[in-house]
């Protein structure tokens, strides 16, 4: 049936087969070296194996502050998830039916992913100092992360909707339910698979957002800006095991993120064999 491969499936093949190596070979790299033992450097080869890197990340450092920066991350990509998923979510609502000036607002709302995250990160930390406010990771960072993760939402829940069969709606006001019963019991169950998408893609962009985080975080730094700014001063594998634990932390959040939504999958099949047996 497939017959025999060509020369060009194998050129296709090992075209993949490098751009697998190159997007996740840094990241094994890191990993691998996160593991060399208390005399280790940052280079290969290897002197020894142990997590001593691991818990020497959890002790006091004289440079950096690798627990304050991941706490604030986890909480600003916590915040900055929750508002997503719920603007985009009202915005999608908003947008089935076209209103005045609807394609104004929708353009503006998506303006932001044209302009160069550094400008936006720039005008956004002059505009709070010109105010006379001191910018900070939750205030100003936090607008600023909006300020990418928004139109992203807005764009996965517009065409969510626009494949929505708004029949399900239909059949549950006939049967009496009001209009909150329906969006409660009707369209946030039908839709919570694409709600967790976007939660799960608004907390992963504002986890690792860089630019947009340079002149709004105020005296406090983001992980990824506190990363950045260790590579210049730590000079001990303590960094690549600061790499592997939030690459690990980025991993479990995709996998509690793809679990859920093949749960609520299960289950919704689960209840449809139900209801029909009882049919």
């Amino acid at each position: 049936m497939y017959g025999k491969r060509g020369p060009a499936f194998w050129c296709l093949a090992a075209f993949f087969a490098l751009f697998v190596l190159f997007l996740y070979g840094p990241t094994l790299t890191i990993l691998v070296l996160s593991f060399q033992g208390p005399s280790g450097g940052l280079t290969f080869p290897m002197n020894g194996v142990s997590v001593h890197w691991f818990r020497n990340l959890f002790e006091k450092q004289m440079v950096g502050d690798f627990a304050g920066a991941f706490q604030r991350s986890m909480i600003l990509g916590g915040a900055v998830m929750l508002v997503t998923v719920v603007a985009s979510f009202s915005a999608g609502l908003a947008f089935r039916t076209r209103f005045r000036g609807s394609g104004i607002l929708f353009y503006l709302a998506i303006a932001s992913l044209i302009v160069p995250s550094i400008l936006v990160s720039l005008g956004i930390g002059l505009l709070f100092r010109v105010l006379g406010w001191d910018p900070a990771w939750y205030s100003s960072a936090f607008g600023a992360h909006l300020t990418w993760t928004l139109p992203f939402g807005l764009l996965i829940m517009f065409a969510v909707f626009n494949r929505f069969d708004r029949r399900y709606e239909e059949a549950a006001r006939d049967l009496g339910a009001s209009p909150w019963q329906t969006l409660r019991h009707v369209v946030i169950p039908i839709l919570l698979p694409s709600l967790i998408g976007v939660g799960l893609f608004g907390f992963t962009l504002s986890y690792d957002e860089f630019s947009r985080s340079l002149y709004t975080s105020g005296s406090f730094n983001t992980l990824p800006l506190e990363i950045y700014g260790m590579t210049t001063n730590v000079t001990t594998p303590v960094l690549y095991a600061l790499g592997t634990v939030t690459t690990a932390v980025s991993f479990l959040v995709i996998g509690v993120a793809l679990a859920s939504v093949v749960w609520l999958r299960r289950r919704r099949e689960r209840h449809g064999s139900d209801a029909g047996r009882a049919a």
